[in-house]
């Protein structure tokens, strides 16, 4: 169970990073790569929140009941 505990809890941290860099991109505060059709729009602040609070659950979920 503690490989599975890991596995999961891995996930949520990345799903959480992907939410903050979407945040950022959408803010303007992360303007890479320039090209990107993210920066600066802000559909993609709410969607990383979304994203980072869904990362948030699963990190949650794999201490409360992967123990």
């Amino acid at each position: 169970m503690a490989v599975l505990r890991i596995a999961v809890s891995l996930v949520g941290i990345l799903v959480i990073l992907s939410g903050v860099i979407w945040i950022g991109q959408g803010s303007g505060l992360f303007p890479y790569p320039a090209s990107s059709f993210m920066i600066n729009q802000s559909p993609w602040i709410w969607r990383g929140a979304l994203t980072a609070v869904a990362g948030l659950l699963i990190l949650w979920a794999a201490r409360r009941f992967l123990r």
